[in-house]
């Protein structure tokens, strides 16, 4: 049988902080929810996502944390944006997110770090993520997301180098970037200490 690259080294540390504990359960029932809401059996949603069935399970269970292009594949599969797998949908039309409970998940790998700083609100097409990446990181690969959703991103601190499709930018601290995000794309520091961005997702012209 063989071993999926993406599934390897994503299981739980033995003791986890409570707040990544708690946000893996999330990201749990989330991923759960998404995937009944479409009718998908854990077979159906492996075939969709090229994620092995038993990764998707553990995922689903909360014994293990996706790697950053395992989770990729599995919101794209299911038509949603990692926001959205991060955090419950709340109905409040003026809300307040204190920073203890902006959902954070951080690939384990890589040392990336997704903090999610809007809220998942339904019907709406925009997400908006602060990303951290360490001296020397990088994302991964995203997939291609469907056709009409578009990423835009601001440099707040380091050196960014994006790659989208086979082209590749630099951007330095105060720089931003739009792509039409329907192809492959990733992500590196290339400067010498962390390099934090913003990163705004809008997908309201799929709907």
């Amino acid at each position: 049988m063989s071993i999926r690259r993406d599934d390897i080294d994503v299981s739980l540390d033995d003791r986890p902080e409570p707040a990544e504990r708690r946000q893996v359960e999330v990201l749990a029932a989330e991923l759960r929810r998404h995937r009944k809401d479409r009718g998908l059996s854990l077979e159906g949603l492996a075939a969709l996502s090229g994620v092995s069935r038993s990764m998707i399970s553990k995922v689903e269970r909360a014994e293990a944390v996706p790697s950053t292009t395992v989770l990729s594949r599995l919101a794209e599969a299911l038509g949603v944006t990692f926001s959205r797998l991060m955090a419950a949908p709340t109905e409040r039309e003026i809300l307040v997110i204190p920073a203890d409970r902006q959902p954070i998940l951080r690939d384990g790998e890589s040392g990336f770090l997704r903090r999610c700083i809007s809220p998942v609100l339904p019907g709406r097409g925009i997400d908006w993520v602060l990303n951290t990446l360490p001296p020397g990181g990088g994302t991964g690969r995203f997939v291609a997301h469907r056709r009409g959703v578009s990423e835009y991103i601001y440099v707040l601190k380091g050196r960014l180098e994006a790659h989208v499709g086979d082209r590749a930018v630099r951007l330095d601290e105060g720089d931003s970037l739009y792509f039409e995000a329907d192809a492959d794309h990733a992500f590196d520091n290339v400067g010498p200490g962390d390099c934090q961005y913003f990163l705004v997702i809008d997908s309201s012209r799929t709907r």
